[in-house]
C-alpha cells in the first residue's frame, strides 16, 4: 500500500482535487437551483407549481449515471463538445438539486404561514419576505437533511469515473488496473473520500448546534 501511495501520489492528488472541485461546484449549483425550484413548487400559480414539480420528479427519479451519460454523449453529438468532468458535474448538480428542492420546500412549509402574511401586511413583497424572514428560518430547520445531501453529493461525484472525469475514483480505477493491486488501491481511495466527507459531516453538526 505504501508503494502505491509513493508511486501513484500525483495521480491520487489530481483525482482528489477534481473530486473536491466537482463537489464544490455541484454543491453551490444544486443549492441555488434546488432553492429556486422549491420556491416554484410553493408558488400560488398552478402552472409554476407544475413546472417545479415536473423538474423535481424528472431528475429525482432518473439514475444519476443516466443523467451524466446523457450530457457526456448527447450534448457533444448535437450541441457542443464538453469534457467528461463538465458532463459529470452538470449531471450531479441537476440530480442533487432535485433532492435539495424537496428538502428546502419541506423547510419552508415548516415555517408558520402567519409569518408570511404578517410580512406582507407590513409592506414587504413576497420576494423580500422569503429572503429575509422565511428562508433563514427554513434553512435552520433543514440543516441536518441538507448536510446529508451534501455528503451524498461528494460520494456521488464518483459518477465522473464513468464519463472520464479524472476524479478520485477514475484515477483509482486506472491505478488498480495498472498495478493489479485492487484492494490496497481502493482502500486508499476510500480513505481519501473520508478525508473529504468527515470534516463536512463534523461542520454540519457544529452548524446545527450553533443555530439551534
Amino acid at each position: 500500500m505504501l508503494e502505491i501511495i509513493s508511486s501513484q501520489w500525483p495521480s491520487l492528488l489530481s483525482g482528489l482535487w477534481n473530486t473536491i472541485l466537482c463537489s464544490v461546484i455541484a454543491l453551490i449549483g444544486s443549492l441555488i437551483i434546488g432553492t429556486f425550484f422549491a420556491l416554484l413548487e410553493i408558488s400560488k400559480y398552478k402552472v409554476i407549481r407544475i413546472i417545479g414539480s415536473v423538474y423535481v420528479e424528472v431528475f429525482r427519479n432518473i439514475p444519476l449515471l443516466v443523467i451524466a451519460m446523457a450530457f457526456f454523449l448527447i450534448v457533444p453529438m448535437y450541441f457542443t463538445k464538453i469534457s467528461g468532468f463538465t458532463a459529470g458535474t452538470i449531471g450531479l448538480t441537476l440530480y442533487t438539486s432535485a433532492f435539495i428542492a424537496e428538502t428546502v420546500r419541506a423547510g419552508i412549509n415548516s415555517v408558520e404561514a402567519g409569518q408570511l402574511e404578517g410580512a406582507l401586511a407590513n409592506g414587504l413583497t413576497t420576494g423580500q419576505a422569503m429572503r429575509y424572514i422565511i428562508l433563514p428560518q427554513a434553512f435552520k430547520v433543514i440543516i441536518p437533511p441538507l448536510g446529508n445531501q451534501f455528503i451524498n453529493l461528494v460520494k456521488n461525484s464518483s459518477v465522473l469515473a464513468f464519463v472520464a472525469g479524472f476524479d478520485l475514483m477514475y484515477e483509482g480505477n486506472m491505478i488498480a488496473n495498472d498495478t493489479l493491486q485492487t484492494i490496497p488501491t481502493y482502500f486508499i481511495v476510500g480513505i481519501m473520500y473520508l478525508i473529504i466527507t468527515l470534516p463536512l459531516s463534523y461542520y454540519m453538526r457544529h452548524l446545527e448546534k450553533k443555530l439551534a
